[in-house]
């Protein structure tokens, strides 16, 4: 019981206090299967699971099964492609919407090439500073930080929690835990058909990654390299332009250190 909190600092203390863990716990982040879109090479949609993707799904469900997790719990979006992956598990599990992939926009379900040839200022935009560019009508890696601050918040309370999730949410939550900065964070490498598996300890967080052997395609994209104002080859000199749907203000991505809310 906590009387007569007041400030920040104390706040704080108090809200790190009442979640802290005396047992070891451990957070598993999977994306999910390979899916159809996936294979062409297309971001967004909301396409079921390829072959390997299915294949994957059993592996993982083989591989929880085989670390024998008390009272694991299992969180996916409400998207068919960790709908589909989490089903193989044979366990309840539940959907959060904020666990949805990065929204983007008029670029969903386009391939980075075409994206390239028919908005070559956003495609360029996007490269200068990935973690607050928006999609036109979509959302941006500092948008969807904010949209995870409740998973974030849940997840520091629960014990051990497997997260079935996508690229940019994965990213997202990996930064968190391992204090990524924004420059960092929408560069993080979260392949397919691999298993981060997190064990939070004093001042920070040990991390293991497990190939699960089932082939997908590779989905990371390199930081591009800029020379004399150049962008993959596209002359970068922004115009004005306005960002008043931006909403959101030029915030890094939380820390474990802060308080969320």
């Amino acid at each position: 019981l906590a009387n007569r909190v007041q400030g920040h600092v104390q706040s704080r203390t108090v809200y790190y206090l009442m979640n802290t863990h005396v047992t070891p716990r451990a957070i598993y982040l999977s994306r999910h299967g390979e899916s159809q879109l996936n294979l062409r090479g297309r971001i967004g949609g909301d396409a079921g699971l390829s072959p390997r993707g299915r294949q994957y799904a059993q592996a993982l469900a083989e591989f929880i099964r085989s670390q024998s997790i008390r009272e694991l719990k299992v969180w996916t979006s409400h998207m068919k492609r960790t709908i589909e992956t989490a089903e193989a598990l044979g366990v309840p599990y539940e959907q959060w919407k904020a666990l949805n992939e990065i929204d983007a926009g008029v670029c969903e379900e386009m391939t980075y090439e075409e994206i390239q040839e028919r908005y070559p200022e956003e495609f360029a935009l996007r490269d200068q500073d990935k973690y607050r560019y928006r999609y036109p009508k979509g959302e941006s890696y500092e948008d969807l930080v904010q949209r995870l601050e409740p998973v974030i918040m849940e997840l520091e309370r629960q014990e051990n929690v497997l997260v079935i999730c996508h690229q940019a949410v994965m990213r997202c939550l990996l930064a968190y835990f391992l204090d990524k900065s924004a420059e960092e964070l929408p560069y993080l490498r979260c392949p397919l058909h691999t298993v981060l598996k997190l064990t939070p300890v004093a001042y920070g967080c040990e991390v293991e990654s497990i190939f699960l052997n089932v082939e997908a395609v590779n989905t990371h994209r390199e930081k591009p390299q800029v020379r004399e104002g150049r962008i993959w080859g596209i002359n970068y000199c922004p115009p004005p332009r306005s960002r008043g749907d931006a909403g959101l203000a030029n915030s890094p991505p939380p820390q474990r250190g802060d308080v969320l809310g």
